[in-house]
């Protein structure tokens, strides 16, 4: 499907499964093999353990969150272990989405807001570094909301009101990207514009056009 993306002076994106690719259950299979056999009751796309929700938010730091892990194994590993189970769903950035957003940014007011924590982002980070010999995506966006920053998380309405209310947006002019329909559902009670990316179906390439 493609989106009228020009009718809206202002788009929101999600990172992880719209702008970066991720396979949540890569990251649950290594977390299986290390020995947590229901990590995935714990952990998924759809919803999570509370603690998980609280590292989004940074009230629980990556060393709490280490040893949150090792709680549920037989004996402790070593951190590097749990940060490379936890980073195993993090796939690639394909160029040519980063390419999309240089060419639209010149048309539109671009804003980033992903549910995310300091591992995620730091493997991300290094990711852009080596591929792409860039620090971050700051430059692609006038401004970069992570959860873990601003202490709070998407599907809630203060994280979408904190967006539209620093950069002067209004909900109507707003479209709004994301892969996970229970984040479409909380925008969309703001009056946001939304379009859920079907991943399995398409990517940002597609819809832009």
């Amino acid at each position: 499907m493609i989106i009228p993306y020009k009718n809206y002076k202002n788009i929101i994106f999600d990172l992880g499964g719209v702008i970066l690719n991720i396979d949540y259950s890569l990251t649950v299979d290594e977390f299986i093999e290390l020995g947590i056999i229901d990590f995935q009751k714990l952990f998924s796309q759809a919803k999570q353990n509370r603690f998980f929700d609280l590292m989004d938010r940074g009230t629980v730091s990556s060393d709490d969150f280490r040893s949150e892990i090792n709680k549920h194994l037989k004996s402790p590993i070593e951190n590097y272990r749990i940060d490379e189970a936890w980073n195993a769903m993090l796939l690639d950035l394909p160029k040519e989405r980063l390419d999309l957003l240089k060419r639209l940014k010149s048309t539109h007011r671009f804003f980033l807001l992903s549910n995310t924590n300091e591992i995620h982002i730091n493997a991300f980070h290094q990711y852009l570094e080596n591929d792409f010999g860039i620090p971050d995506l700051s430059a692609y966006f006038e401004k970069v909301y992570l959860s873990y920053k601003v202490g709070m998380r998407k599907p809630d309405a203060e994280i979408f009101k904190l967006v539209l209310e620093e950069n002067n947006l209004q909900p109507h002019e707003t479209l709004f990207i994301d892969d996970s329909i229970q984040h479409i559902e909380g925008a969309k009670k703001l009056g946001i514009e939304t379009y859920w990316l079907d991943v399995k179906k398409e990517s940002i390439t597609d819809i832009f056009v």
